[in-house]
């Protein structure tokens, strides 16, 4: 290592930035075919049913990524699609489970509300406590989980009220972070968990500042003064509509930038094409509800 100079003399010697080393766990996540996927209606700033959507090619892209997560090792569980709901795909947004109980959701949008029921079913088939709610949420939409604490998004369509009662259902600290762009409509599209701090490394997130407000901004910037500041472009590309099992960062493969700055951090990212997704406001993560322990 090179020692700088100047006129007092020599500068303290730098030291490298180590990142600490990652490791994979294996995770149970739960997904729903795109059988009857289509942009129908306009509930968020992407959709536009004049815009057709190729369900072919949607199915194709929803195969690569059930497949992607099989080949990383871990366990999916199928819920059964339902004619009429056409957003069921988006199987993250049904309930936050948390070791064996689940926080249900409520939609705010008539559109979707029926898949509710149908997510509540699911899982207390599989064994699951799922406690009905009385406060509108939309699940990991706007419910991110790490080891210590639970992230949650307010502003669009989960209400604060809703934090405070998944709360007390799931035994965690609930932060709430208050969203500020339409586009951003959910937690899930403005912030990405890179590793839940579930293993040896601490946690670690990516966000896009932009999405949040000043206060909530810093409530980050405290609880994470580490993270990864996603640029606006990557996050409308939802680079941070992202699955990791805390070393393999499934991620949406038009998040180019995104993908070498994780990598920079000790992390392998894993591209796959959603695009036909996207057209409804969604990727990787909503196609994806984890399951956790």
């Amino acid at each position: 290592m090179t020692i700088l100079e100047n006129p007092t003399g020599p500068l303290p010697r730098t030291r490298p930035v180590i990142e600490p080393v990652r490791s994979a766990r294996t995770r149970a996540y739960g997904m729903c075919t795109p059988e009857h996927f289509e942009v129908a209606y306009a509930i968020n700033a992407w959709m536009d049913p004049s815009v057709p959507v190729d369900r072919a090619r949607a199915m194709r892209q929803w195969q690569e990524l059930h497949r992607t997560h099989l080949d990383l090792g871990h366990r999916i569980e199928l819920l059964a699609p339902l004619p009429g709901l056409p957003d069921m795909v988006f199987a993250a947004n049904g309930a936050v489970v948390v070791g064996g109980r689940a926080y249900g959701a409520r939609f705010r949008h008539d559109e979707r509300r029926p898949e509710a029921q149908a997510h509540a079913a699911w899982l207390r088939a599989h064994g699951i406590s799922v406690h009905t709610p009385e406060h509108v949420n939309e699940g990991e939409g706007d419910f991110l989980v790490l080891r210590d604490v639970i992230l949650a998004g307010t502003g669009f369509r989960t209400s604060v009220a809703a934090h405070e009662e998944a709360a007390r259902v799931l035994g965690r600290r609930v932060v709430s972070l208050e969203l500020v762009d339409p586009r951003f409509y959910h937690l899930d599209v403005a912030l990405g968990i890179l590793d839940d701090g579930g293993g040896d490394a601490p946690a670690d997130i990516a966000y896009v500042p932009e999405a949040f407000s000043a206060s909530s901004r810093a409530v980050l910037d405290d609880l994470f003064p580490g993270a990864l500041h996603c640029s606006v472009e990557d996050a409308l590309a939802f680079g941070l509509n992202l699955v990791s099992d805390g070393r393999n960062v499934v991620l949406p493969s038009a998040a180019t930038r995104l993908a070498q700055e994780i990598a920079a951090r000790g992390y392998t990212p894993v591209p796959v094409d959603l695009s036909e997704f996207v057209k409804a406001g969604g990727s990787v993560k909503c196609c994806t509800m984890e399951w956790h322990a």
